[in-house]
């Protein structure tokens, strides 16, 4: 009874997962055809799993065996569609190679289970058998031909992907046209898209996501220029969607409904400054700070820990609301900050503003003590409230402060970089400090000054590099070596500091070499292995987005990583062998000495054990490891039986041919 009940469970379980595969919609439209179809072939093997429910017939070993061998297959499958439902028309046009590759795997070992089972000996109908054969003869079709990929569209969008020169209208309209993004909601859905690649996609996503953004972005312009009154109709007949009022062409009021992508998931109103939190997700910059101000260390949407507090502006998305609005007759939605600046200053008293003015008298004079003291002072009241740094910045202590950065005086230039730091807090002090040439100064006091001094240059550089075109002139102008210095033989929060800077500015590609020649990879794995492990988790983090680096991965070589990587898999926390992993794949990727080593340090149960138990990417990590490994085992048992039938194999001699 007990062997019948299971049956029947696995049984439901494939109905349920059929059903769950025929409600997936709106297939990305490179993969739409493949996918649909996959979907229909699966859809008419419902009424055969039915029948065998209602049988009494008993299933032998074989079959039931077969039938799991199909579950196991459905679940690849489901997650292939779900991710063919949401993921970019971009990401796919691009990958197309990879996704079809998946797209073949998954079912060759549909066919293979469904044709394994036995169908004229099970108790089904004449016409469901009939309907079983011809789904399977559709999968041997199937499996050798899969529909070649739009060579011309690759082709197009590859060039416009991989060229920071202007774009040939002809070919973004060519583009445009066969993605499909050639209006507002399109290209909004596409945007969302590739904002869940930050945490959906294998390996490390960012400089790839970052230029697939800039892409869609001219895109979306070229679009923008071709018809200036494209409008969303998203959400129009959406009940659930927020809505805001607006005036009809004859003055009579009417509803206007918000797109729920332009809305944060926490206020549910219309974002003003959409920011990207490390699990992918965005939120209106003020919301996500309250949130994570009050103590909370896990996305509010999907509960998943958040491995830094960094917040990446997501400017896609910013441009699509800022369209919506200007089409819809809106005005356009005003960043925190970006109000009048004398209506801000105007928060702070008139005893406190005469106070800034007598400051900046100070800083003026040319009076080191005087200048020394007022440092102090601004640097005092910038960390007071955001009413003070828009007060000061507006006020112009900003270029007095960074002259101040190459002052002999060791104090002068400590109030000096923390009262930048405190002032770069407000996004728009931010553009300010950078334009006003602040950062050779900074980096001059993190490489001579005091030891508070120096990490309080890495937080401002860390501040500054929160924007992304600032990674790419921070790391040009030098920062990083100081930076790597920091880290080796700073204090515990210089480190720290050191850490979180380097990890913001290595998300850009070219930083990523600058970073490994100035020795990051030595230094990272003396963190890794120091008394105490209080760098641990900062050290795995930096050292996952440089492995996929020529020059990243030949530097974990000499340092001999795999037995630290080995032992993290095995005892480390959830996050911490969730990047191990990550760095391990890059590390044995096309080269097989490094997965016999890993092998020989016992690494399959650890990463058997984190294939079931880690986090979603740790899974997907281990899982990449695991079949690496097996094919490995593979080639070995073909190679010991090779070499065992050749020296077995009779010699001339014994044949009688000498």
């Amino acid at each position: 009874m007990e062997d019948a009940n299971e049956t029947r469970l696995l049984l439901n379980r494939l109905i349920e997962k059929i059903n769950e595969i025929s409600s997936i919609s709106d297939y990305r439209s490179p993969v739409k055809k493949q996918y649909c179809n996959l979907a229909r072939r699966l859809k008419l093997l419902t009424p055969m799993f039915d029948e065998m429910k209602e049988s009494e017939q008993k299933l032998t070993d074989d079959v039931i065996k077969n039938l799991v061998d199909f579950d196991e297959a459905l679940n690849q499958t489901v997650d292939l569609l779900r991710f063919g439902s949401r993921c970019s028309k971009i990401y796919l046009t691009l990958e197309g190679e990879k996704i079809m590759t998946d797209f073949f795997e998954v079912t060759s070992k549909l066919e293979q289970a469904l044709d394994r089972l036995p169908i004229d000996k099970l108790d089904i109908s004449d016409e469901v058998k009939e309907q079983v054969e011809l789904v399977v003869t559709q999968f041997k079709r199937a499996k050798g031909r899969i529909d070649s990929p739009d060579s011309e569209l690759y082709e197009g969008l590859l060039s416009l992907y991989s060229s920071d020169i202007a774009m040939d209208p002809e070919l973004l309209k060519s583009v445009a046209n066969k993605l499909h993004l050639m209006n507002l909601d399109d290209l909004t859905q596409e945007s969302i898209a590739l904002t869940e690649m930050v945490s959906t996609t294998d390996g490390d996503p960012e400089e790839k996501i970052e230029k697939m953004c800039n892409l869609l972005k001219k895109i979306k312009d070229f679009v923008q220029t071709e018809n200036p009154d494209f409008e969303s109709s998203a959400g129009e007949n959406n009940p659930s969607s927020s809505s805001t009022g607006q005036t009809s062409s004859d003055g009579s009021p009417k509803s206007l409904v918000i797109p729920d992508d332009f809305r944060c998931p926490i206020s549910l109103e219309l974002m003003r400054d959409p920011v990207i939190v490390s699990t992918g997700q965005t939120y209106e910059r003020s919301c996500i700070e309250k949130w994570i101000g009050a103590g909370h260390n896990t996305c509010p949407k999907t509960q998943q820990l958040l491995h830094n507090s960094s917040l990446t502006p997501n400017y896609v998305l910013r441009s699509l609301i800022a369209q919506w609005c200007e089409a819809n007759g809106l005005e356009l939605p005003k960043r925190p900050g970006s109000s009048n600046p004398s209506k801000t200053a105007s928060a702070c008293s008139a005893a406190e503003r005469s106070k800034i003015e007598e400051l900046l008298r100070k800083l003026h004079s040319g009076n080191p003590d005087d200048q020394r003291a007022a440092a102090g002072e601004i640097r005092l009241l910038a960390k007071r409230n955001a009413d003070n740094r828009v007060a000061i910045a507006e006020a112009g202590a900003i270029p007095l402060l960074v002259d101040l950065l190459s002052t002999p005086d060791s104090r002068t230039q400590e109030h000096a970089v923390t009262a930048l730091l405190n002032l770069s807090i407000c996004d728009d002090n931010k553009g300010s400090i950078i334009n006003s040439g602040a950062v050779p100064g900074i980096v001059h006091v993190l490489k001579i000054g005091s030891m508070e001094a120096r990490e309080n240059a890495a937080a401002t550089l860390f501040s500054l590099s929160v924007v992304d075109e600032n990674k790419i002139r921070i790391g040009n102008l030098g920062a990083i070596p100081p930076l790597v210095m920091l880290l080796s033989e700073g204090a515990q929060r210089g480190k720290k500091d050191a850490a979180t800077a380097l990890f913001n500015l290595c998300i850009y590609q070219g930083n990523k070499g600058k970073a490994i020649r100035a020795g990051i990879v030595p230094t990272l794995m003396g963190l890794l292995t120091e008394p105490g492990g209080g760098m641990l988790d900062e050290a795995l983090a930096i050292l996952a987005i440089l492995s996929n680096h020529p020059e990243g991965k030949a530097a974990l070589v000499s340092a001999d990583a795999l037995p630290v990587l080995v032992e993290v898999i095995a005892n480390g926390s959830p996050r911490n062998k969730e990047n191990a992993a990550a760095v391990l794949v890059h590390l044995c990727s096309g080269d097989l000495k490094y997965l016999e080593a890993a092998q020989e340090l016992g690494i399959m149960n650890s990463l058997i054990n984190m294939s079931q138990n880690g986090t979603e990417r740790g899974k997907r990590k281990a899982q990449q490891l695991l079949e690496r490994m097996n094919r490995l085992l593979e080639q070995q048992k073909q190679a010991q039986a090779q070499a065992e039938a050749e020296s077995h194999a009779p010699t001339p001699a014994e044949d009688g041919l000498s």
